[in-house]
């Protein structure tokens, strides 16, 4: 039932966003449909991301708060579920094969194991989760600063992106994915988090890995992530903008 409530918001967001967004910023189908306009609303993305990075310093903490403010209810956002046969069994074995790939544009491709990740030194962060539906809610994050975990496998020069691979697909049979910028990626409040509330992940908040980048709203935080590439170059991937819901019509750079 769960799944099913989730495929049923996701086809909603997908056309809401993908068309009626698009439309009230045009006024006419036929913006939409001509070949310059879409490409007018990528440049305007591109000069948002300019703005904010302008203006804000690259290691600008998002704000964390103490154990008081942690929310009685952390909603559990997207995807609750991944519903695959492949998932089911890593459930039913507490999740003790689970790896995370790190490949692409890096000296030393590393499969990385859960316990592995565990092992290594670990953040804890009080932050809020601002989600693009509306709501927000805090919650106490723990895991590994995903750049200690890029440092170990040695990006190259040319890596301009880490592209998430996740576990759950769509109705449709889509895989779910998102992607930052590599320099996102080290900043320290960016972390593959495996505990919320002091407790493992459970599946519908991204068990047993998911990231967690503070300074952007909710659908960057990509859940069940199996594999991390990076590469120089987002355009021969999924639909070309950078993740499941760009794809749809978001925009790739959600900064807060």
């Amino acid at each position: 039932m769960k799944h099913e409530q989730a495929m049923e918001r996701r086809g909603f967001l997908k056309a809401t966003v993908g068309a009626a967004s698009l439309v009230a910023l045009a006024g006419c189908d036929k913006l939409i449909q001509s070949s310059w306009f879409p490409s007018i609303l990528h440049k305007a993305e591109g000069l948002t991301e300019r703005v904010q990075r302008a203006v804000t310093p690259a290691n600008a903490m998002a704000k964390e708060y103490g154990e008081e403010d942690i929310s009685n209810v952390f909603p559990a956002n997207g995807n609750t579920d991944p519903g695959t046969e492949e998932y089911a069994v890593m459930v039913k074995n507490d999740f003790a094969g689970w790896q995370v790939l790190i490949d692409g544009l890096v000296t030393t491709p590393t499969m990385f194991s859960l316990g592995a990740i565990k092992e290594m030194p670990a953040r804890t962060q009080i932050t809020r989760h601002d989600c693009v539906e509306g709501w927000s809610a805090i919650g106490k994050w723990t895991g590994v600063p995903l750049g200690d975990l890029l440092r170990k496998v040695e990006p190259l020069p040319r890596a301009k992106y880490a592209v998430f691979y996740c576990a759950d697909i769509d109705d449709e049979g889509l895989s779910y994915y998102e992607s930052m910028a590599v320099a996102d990626c080290f900043h320290p409040q960016t972390i593959l988090a495996y505990e919320l509330n002091d407790k493992a992940l459970d599946i519908s908040h991204g068990a047993p890995v998911r990231l967690r980048c503070e300074r952007q709203l909710g659908y960057k935080q990509a859940k069940y992530v199996e594999r991390i590439e990076l590469v120089e170059s987002l355009a021969d991937i999924g639909g070309g903008k950078g993740g499941y819901w760009e794809d749809q019509g978001y925009e790739w750079y959600a900064g807060i």
